[in-house]
């Protein structure tokens, strides 16, 4: 899942990194107001971590800005030292998911991402059981019976974002745009994801059939549960 993160105070935008990065999340930072609307209008986001005091605008107008535009469910968790009862009941009001004061802990932050994540996807718990796999989002690993199955962080992460859009076809852009991020930043006409795919079928397939796995001919890909 990608992440971009709305922070002017440099420390603590490398810290916060350095973590998500560490637990398998795309990353990336953006320091002004500006900065982050042209991001938002490039890409969508899995998780957008929002400050409200940047140097060149309030977070509540971007807030404003990104639940104005049409077909985006980017989860926003405001990250702020504004911590009054009122400020919290405005963020939430305009649509923020959640709402953490600074200081925060960063453990506590990956806890209420992962939270998001199940209410958004209706999970009941970090496990979801496709045809005997276990695929654990929390603790990264897929399990078939006792067997591990070994797999790269990008096949995870593929395997993972597919998972949770079940049922849905999804296209190799936006496969793209939320296991590496800024899809400007890639070559489009490159079949790295094929490649990936194709590894990630391949380690799942010593296991059991995967009939399950559809590749949508010129689309993309679709998790069939």
């Amino acid at each position: 899942m990608n992440v971009l993160i709305v922070e002017d105070e440099k420390s603590l935008a490398l810290e916060v990194d350095e973590y998500l990065s560490h637990e398998g999340f795309t990353v990336e930072h953006a320091r002004t107001r500006k900065s982050a609307e042209e991001k938002i209008f490039v890409n969508n986001y899995d998780f957008i971590l929002l400050d409200l005091g940047l140097p060149d605008g309030d977070g509540f107008e971007l807030l404003k800005m990104l639940r104005q535009l049409k077909d985006r469910d980017d989860a926003v968790i405001i990250l702020t030292a504004r911590g009054e009862v009122d400020d919290r009941i405005r963020g939430l009001e305009e649509g923020a998911d959640d709402y953490l004061p600074k200081p925060f802990s960063l453990n506590e932050l990956l806890a209420r991402i992962h939270a998001i994540t199940r209410r958004r996807h209706k999970l009941e718990s970090n496990e979801i059981d496709v045809k005997g796999f276990k695929i654990n989002i929390q603790n990264r690993t897929v399990n078939y019976g006792t067997d591990r199955v070994n797999l790269t962080k990008k096949e995870f992460e593929i395997l993972n974002y597919l998972v949770l859009n079940k049922n849905r076809v999804i296209s190799r852009t936006n496969l793209t745009e939320h296991v590496w991020g800024d899809v400007l930043e890639i070559n489009s006409d490159s079949n790295f994801v094929d490649v990936h795919v194709k590894n990630l079928r391949k380690k799942l397939s010593q296991f059991a059939i995967i009939d399950w796995f559809e590749t949508v001919r010129s689309i993309g890909y679709r998790i069939n549960i």
